[in-house]
């Protein structure tokens, strides 16, 4: 573990994953646990009738894959505060190798918590073909260092 304050963050600092291949395993699970069965994820003969052609991945599954990806050493000053303006840009098949990319887009103070601040990191899933397919904001509450904002 390594202490990474709210001061220690630096806008357009920015880092990279490795990739991870979505599998039918990974698909089926995560129907599973969600009860999302929809076709578009489960019935490739229903697929082929449509303008994707294949079975997708669900995008909620991108999403938990993706954030999974980012999960490096763990920071105990700072926790996930949530994730804004999400949106599933483009599909994701089976087959395909996604990887994250981290940039960190602004940071402030938190309007009630005087000892921690809000650091907003824009996060873009990628495919084997470098196009952007799922994208957000994750914002982290990130302690200060002691006596900082307090």
């Amino acid at each position: 573990m390594k202490s990474i304050f709210f001061e220690d963050y630096r806008l357009g600092d920015s880092r990279s994953t490795w990739g991870r291949t979505v599998t039918d395993a990974d698909i089926v699970l995560h129907a599973g646990q969600t009860g999302d069965f929809y076709p578009h994820h489960m019935d490739e003969e229903w697929c082929k009738t449509q303008s994707f052609g294949r079975r997708i991945a669900h995008g909620t599954l991108i999403f938990s894959m993706g954030v999974g990806l980012t999960a490096g050493e763990i920071n105990p000053e700072a926790f996930s505060y949530g994730y804004e303006k999400l949106r599933f840009i483009k599909p994701v098949y089976i087959g395909d190798t996604i990887r994250a990319e981290v940039t960190v887009g602004d940071k402030k103070d938190h309007p009630r918590r005087p000892g921690f601040g809000i650091v907003s990191e824009n996060l873009a899933v990628r495919n084997q073909r470098d196009e952007v397919v799922l994208a957000c904001e994750h914002l982290l509450m990130v302690k200060k260092r002691e006596g900082a904002g307090q």
